[in-house]
């Protein structure tokens, strides 16, 4: 099982380079993992039918029981069958359906087959954890499926609409599994439908968050306002999404929970109401539409509320006529949307007012298309006629609300049958008034997937027999009341056959009528929940608006005064109340006078902050206070904390310079006196509140320190560095999360510059029409050295021909040249010496940054590119690669992150050893490197591209502003 879920994976991750070279002919390769889940589902047949059971597990997350557990019984063989076997068809279908140069078709390839695996694995999944996540995945493909052919408004607003729905009804889904799990004290699923917990009013809460998730997945109303509009993706998207897999999802966990909580007092009213009236509104709206998908969009959210009644009525006879009913679905649905996309393909339309005579000229499309559709109005010999009689039979032996039930699907099934024949009717009829449909042939191939699915249709009618066992299986974890009812094609005359007989006469009469119903429908049609939709985003978009503008006034000084605000009122209200300091020991001012001489120099650098009206001058001043704190790590005698310290304040200050070549020499904002009265106080305040707060927690202690246990875990490894081995080992956990964040950060905030895409643009010295921005500032001089008068010049730099000669610094070029090297040996060797010494990648790779900062400085962008000519992302990647590798590399033995050291001998070296930790510490290094290359090249050599390109001395080659890169 699970490899078969991974080859969906793997080969839609190689989807691109197949689409590259074999075309739309990928799709054929594409359809081998599905096939073969598809053989391997049917071997298991008669396993299933008897029954037994394949699982497979393996412990996810032990502590709280979480696992990826998959199991295939005999409902779980049903879906695999139809989400593999629709699916190979479907991809099948795409080879006749899309051509070769069709755009962005090797995403949509990769996503069709990332989708089947997971729905292959949703519906193998035995935990209520992983069955989530693959619950989210197919959101996720599905949206991207949906709005293939983003460049279209309506594509990307059905895709983001139905992403809303589904995810919301996910969430609440999640809550009530968690719940759930809780109650049962597991989530393996089979355990908890063999042993359901006990129906109490958290269970019950549960259930309705559980039931949201899945109604709202099988677009049952009030959720049904998001099917009908993702027919804005390609037909083989609807066929598979929307008739066979995604929607049928919701239904599936409907029945896979039912025989556990059928007996839960608020499931049946959700399930039994909401699931008819969807049945009724979904069969009223096909009525009146003229597109041919959207009928059928409609005409599924009917059938799922009538799937929905009887997989959670609760009962065996009624669990048995579902199962039948979501094969029946599935195979004369699925070839109904597959035939109205060759009908699209054919006569460029799918407007059944301007299609006519399309069924002479295409007579086996329309026999197919026939097929299907007679199967959707349960007309025998097909499996609809079967599956609609078994389910008239179980809601008759119900009770009363059963009946009621069962009059409401008598009508939708009327309905049905009336937009089936529209649909026949206004896709292949020849209309009077209305001229012949031009069309062009088409081929077998083409042809090939909905005309199996619809003669499957026909031949399990009358060998609808042959699942009675299969289905009886799963039927049979529900109580059974009298006789057990079993599956053929004909039953005798009875009521059912009646019942059956009134909604095909009802459906015809409908259809006959079909002018006054349409005027009727649309006299009587109340606004679309789609409209409410749109319109309750209007307004949550306006109100958010409203709360920005009273919130967000645009002003840094005032955001950061209401968070000081609000941390004093929290924190002065929790000292007032718990009084901390009763007991706590008395704090002292200093351990030695240095730290308070060093304290007292930093706070004076602070407050002088508040008195100046230049920006470089509080950069320095604040930059002062990060000095400060070095110091007192010096002090303290942590150095590891202190190089840190000192290394990060250096980048911070060099990006504030930066930031502010773009920014006003002076602060804009005006203060009032008054204000300033308000904003010191409440500073200092906000400080000392902070410092008791600090000094009570420190007191409260009761447990002795862990420094002690790591100071001896650290000794008994051989090294020495104690806070560098708890970065890289015994807090790597930590080391890993932080640095995806500040990956992400980085990213973020340079994105922010890089307005169009990020890919570099050329750095070449001919782009330069001018100067360079490092002498647009300055007045060109009078009174140089011109021509033989002036002595050759030597180049420190490999692009200091670039920078004006009254703005060259000959002593920064040589020191540059002097030093860059010698610090990037220092940060190689801070990055190896860390078990032992201070040091550690983190510090080592902004020691790297720094080295080529100062080639920026001295020279420029231009020698920025040339001391760093690769992209800013290979080292970040490589970074995250690196340390995530290392982590995962523990699973061999168990569990991640799990350090290892390799012991050898170099002949001209001598002894060595390689740890698992020094790898690790070594993607940090890289990691921390790109983020400050990566911003460098934002703040520094993006911007100046922009003032040379203000200034036209940027080549116009170079693109229009923002577009280009770095």
């Amino acid at each position: 099982m699970t490899t078969l879920i991974v080859c969906h994976f793997v080969l839609a991750a190689c989807a691109a380079p197949l689409v590259r070279r074999l075309g739309r002919r990928a799709f054929l390769v594409l359809a081998l993992p599905p096939a073969a889940a598809t053989v391997w589902a049917a071997v298991r047949w008669e396993g299933a039918a008897a029954g037994e059971s394949v699982t497979w597990s393996w412990q996810w997350i032990p502590a709280y029981d979480v696992s990826v557990a998959l199991r295939l019984d005999a409902l779980a063989e049903l879906m695999v069958l139809l989400a593999a076997g629709i699916g190979t068809l479907v991809l099948l279908y795409c080879a006749s359906y899309f051509a070769d140069d069709a755009p962005g078709l090797a995403g949509f390839a990769g996503n069709l087959l990332a989708f089947a695996g997971a729905m292959l694995a949703l519906v193998l999944a035995d935990d209520l954890i992983s069955l989530y996540v693959f619950w989210e995945l197919t959101t996720v493909f599905s949206f991207l499926l949906i709005g293939y052919g983003s460049e279209h408004k309506h594509n990307r607003r059905s895709a983001l609409q139905a992403l809303t729905v589904t995810t919301f009804g996910g969430l609440a889904m999640l809550i009530g599994f968690l719940i759930i799990g809780q109650a049962a004290g597991t989530y393996r699923i089979s355990t908890i439908v063999a042993d359901p917990p006990e129906p109490t009013l958290a269970v019950s809460v549960a259930v309705v968050l559980v039931l949201c998730g899945a109604l709202s997945k099988s677009a049952i109303w009030p959720f049904s306002l998001w099917l009908p509009n993702a027919m804005a993706a390609p037909t083989p998207v609807s066929a598979y999404l929307h008739a066979a897999a995604m929607v049928k999802a919701g239904v599936y966990l409907v029945a896979r929970l039912a025989p556990a909580f059928a007996d839960v007092p608020v499931w049946r009213p959700v399930v039994l109401v909401l699931g008819a009236a969807t049945m009724l509104l979904g069969g009223w709206r096909a009525l009146r539409l003229n597109d041919l998908k959207l009928v059928l969009a409609y005409g599924t959210v009917s059938q799922l509320g009538f799937l929905t009644v009887l997989a959670g009525a609760g009962y065996r006879d009624a669990a048995l006529a579902a199962a039948v009913m979501i094969l029946g679905h599935a195979l004369f649905k699925a070839p109904l949307f597959l035939v109205t996309g060759i009908v699209d393909h054919a006569a460029g339309t799918r407007d059944l007012r301007k299609l006519s005579g399309v069924g002479r000229a295409l007579p086996h499309v329309c026999a197919v298309a026939v097929l299907a559709a007679a199967s959707m109005a349960a007309l025998p010999p097909l499996l609809g006629f079967a599956a609609k009689e078994a389910a008239f039979e179980a809601l008759l032996e119900g009770d009363l609300a059963d009946r009621w039930t069962l009059a409401a699907t008598v009508v939708g099934s009327a309905l049905t049958t009336a937009y089936t024949v529209r649909f026949v009717w206004g896709a292949f009829a020849r209309k009077p008034g209305v001229a012949d449909t031009p069309v062009h042939r088409v081929g077998a191939a083409f042809l090939a997937p909905p005309a199996l699915l619809a003669v499957g249709g026909l031949v399990l009618g009358p060998g609808v027999g042959l699942t009675d066992r299969l289905f009886a299986a799963y039927a049979d974890t529900f109580p059974a009341s009298g006789e057990p009812y079993h599956l053929a094609l004909w039953h005798g005359f009875g009521t059912a056959l009646l019942l059956s007989a009134l909604a095909w006469a009802g459906g015809a009469l409908l259809f006959a009528r079909r002018s006054a119903v349409t005027r009727l429908s649309r006299r009587i049609a109340w606004p679309t929940a789609d409209s409410v939709f749109g319109h309750l985003l209007l307004g949550l978009e306006r109100l958010a608006l409203q709360v920005t503008g009273f919130v967000q006034r645009g002003s840094l000084s005032v955001y950061l005064a209401t968070v000081l605000a609000v941390l004093l009122t929290g924190q002065l209200a929790v000292l007032a109340t718990d009084r901390p300091w009763r007991g706590a020991a008395a704090p002292h001012l200093w351990d030695v006078p240095l730290q308070g001489a060093v304290a007292v120099l930093t706070c004076g650098a602070a407050l002088f902050c508040l008195t100046v009206s230049r920006r470089m001058k509080a950069v320095v001043l604040a930059g002062l206070t990060g000095y400060g704190a070095a110091l007192l790590f010096v002090v303290q005698g942590a150095p590891d904390l202190a190089l840190t310290q000192f290394c990060v304040e250096t980048v911070s200050m060099v990006v504030f310079v930066l930031v502010l070549r773009r920014m006003p020499v002076r602060f804009e904002e005006s203060v009032s006196t008054w204000r300033r009265a308000v904003r010191i106080p409440l500073a200092l305040a906000a400080a000392a509140t902070v410092g008791v707060v600090v000094w009570a927690a420190a007191s409260a202690r009761t447990a002795p320190p862990a420094g002690a246990a790591m100071v001896e875990e650290t000794a008994r490894h051989g090294l020495k560095d104690v806070v560098a081995t708890i970065l890289v080992d015994l807090r790597s956990w930590d080391t890993m999360g932080e640095s995806a964040v500040l990956a992400a950060a980085a990213i973020g905030v340079t994105s922010l510059i890089y307005l169009h895409r990020r890919s570099e643009g050329t750095m070449a010295q001919a782009d330069l029409e001018g100067r360079t921005a490092w002498s647009l500032s300055a007045p060109p001089l009078t009174g140089l050295p011109q021509g033989d008068e002036a002595a050759p010049e030597r180049s420190w730099l490999a692009a200091g021909e670039t920078l004006a000669p009254e703005h060259r610094s000959v002593v920064l070029e040589v020191m540059a040249r002097l030093l860059f090297h010698p610090i990037l040996i220092l940060s190689v060797y801070l990055l190896f010496c860390a078990e032992n010494m201070p040091g550690g990648g983190f510090v080592a790779g902004l020691v790297a940054g720094v080295a080529l900062i100062t080639r920026y400085l001295a020279g420029g962008r231009f020698e920025l590119a040339e001391a760093a000519p690769l992209q800013p992302g290979l080292f970040t990647g490589l970074g995250l690669l690196i340390s995530t590798g290392v982590a995962l590399l523990g699973l061999a033995k168990g569990t991640v992150l799990l350090a290892w050291t390799h012991k050898g001998h170099l002949p001209v070296f001598g002894d060595y050893h390689l740890g698992s930790t020094v790898l690790f510490d070594f993607g940090v290094y890289l990691l921390v490197l790109g983020v400050v290359l990566d911003i460098v090249r934002a703040l520094g050599a993006k911007i100046d591209r922009q003032i040379e390109r203000a200034a036209g001395a940027l080549a116009p080659a170079d693109g229009p502003a923002g577009g280009s890169g770095r």
